[in-house]
Order: structure tokens, then C-alpha cells, then sequence
């Protein structure tokens, strides 16, 4: 898994999952209709996930890691659907699902063409009139010291939309959080 271990032990702490729960999906999420049948990219330690399954009736989760996604097939699985699979090449049927999101990883993956089979698959599997949302970190001093020896990656803002609109999304919209500068995307599948 592309992080530390001090990244690890953040990521999966009851702190985290409380700020996801009360700051980063209410921010990353406003006034997106989720639908029905939610996918998830990159759960990690399914901190949005617990917050997702009790939002809407069906959530599937992908998550490239096996141990963690093993792990979330244990606290979760009863809940959830969840895959240890890539989310730049998902073993998932097309226009399977009413959203697809994805919160604070995009910055996980290595590069840009890898995070742009991401934006396509999540193209792919949505249904039409789908939206594609989520949101993602920004480099800052404590972001850099948090990521030593891993995997830092950020979307640049004013390029994403660009990004998105490649992959065959329309109605993109980008804007950074007034506090902590992270970055929030919607995007729609025609």
C-alpha cells in the first residue's frame, strides 16, 4: 500500500473517521444526489464507508489494497459490496451505477495517465445522468511531512476539469474548500 505507517495509523483512526464523517463528505458532498446504487474508489480504511452505507441503500467499494480490502470485507461485507480490484480497470458492468465517488486518494496514485483510467472507468460504470464526485488534498507543509517515503500525487485544480471532460464527463465543476484549500469535484455522465 502506498503509505507510511504514521499515514496508516491516521488513515485508520476513529479521529479520521469522525472528521470524514463530520467535515470532508458533508463539504465534498452537498447537494450531490447520490441514487441508489453508490460506488466507491479507494475506501482505504472505509472511514467514508461507514458513512456511505447508512446514506443509501447499496454502496459497492473497490479498493486495490488486498489486506485492506479483506479488512473491510470483515467489518463491512454484511453491508457492502466490497472488491479487491484496481479502480483504473474495474471488473464492474457498464452503467452499473447511479454515482461513483471517490475521497482524499486520488493523491495515492502514482500518476496522472492512472488516475485518468480512473476517471474513465468511473465514466464507464456510472449510468446515465450519474455523477462522478469526490474531493482531494492539496499540498501544504504538514500534507508533504505526512507523505514522507509515500506516494503524493495532487490533482492540479485548474487542470482537472479539462481532465474530467476527457474522460466523457459534462457539467464539470472544481472549487477548493476556503479553509483547507482542498479540492472538490461533480461531474456528470451524459
Amino acid at each position: 500500500m502506498p503509505m507510511n505507517r504514521a499515514h496508516r495509523r491516521l488513515c485508520s483512526s476513529e479521529k479520521w473517521a469522525l472528521t470524514t464523517r463530520d467535515h470532508i463528505l458533508p463539504w465534498a458532498l452537498a447537494d450531490v444526489p447520490l441514487g441508489d446504487d453508490v460506488l466507491e474508489i479507494g475506501p482505504g480504511y472505509g472511514a467514508n464507508l461507514r458513512v456511505l452505507i447508512e446514506q443509501v441503500p447499496r454502496v459497492t467499494a473497490v479498493e486495490i489494497d488486498e489486506g485492506t480490502a479483506a479488512l473491510l470485507e470483515g467489518k463491512w461485507g454484511d453491508r457492502a459490496t466490497i472488491l479487491h480490484a484496481d479502480g483504473a480497470a474495474m471488473p464492474l458492468p457498464d452503467e452499473s451505477f447511479s454515482s461513483v465517488v471517490c475521497f482524499v486518494m486520488l493523491h495515492h496514485v502514482p500518476t496522472a495517465a492512472q488516475q485518468d483510467r480512473i476517471f474513465a472507468e468511473a465514466h464507464r460504470v456510472l449510468g446515465p445522468g450519474g455523477v462522478f464526485a469526490g474531493c482531494d488534498s492539496q499540498p501544504s507543509f504538514r500534507f508533504r511531512v505526512l507523505h514522507f517515503r509515500d506516494t503524493m500525487n495532487t490533482v492540479d485544480p485548474a487542470g482537472l476539469p479539462d481532465r474530467l471532460a476527457k474522460a466523457g464527463f459534462a457539467d464539470v465543476s472544481v472549487d477548493r474548500h476556503p479553509e483547507s484549500g482542498a479540492v472538490r469535484f461533480r461531474a456528470i455522465r451524459r
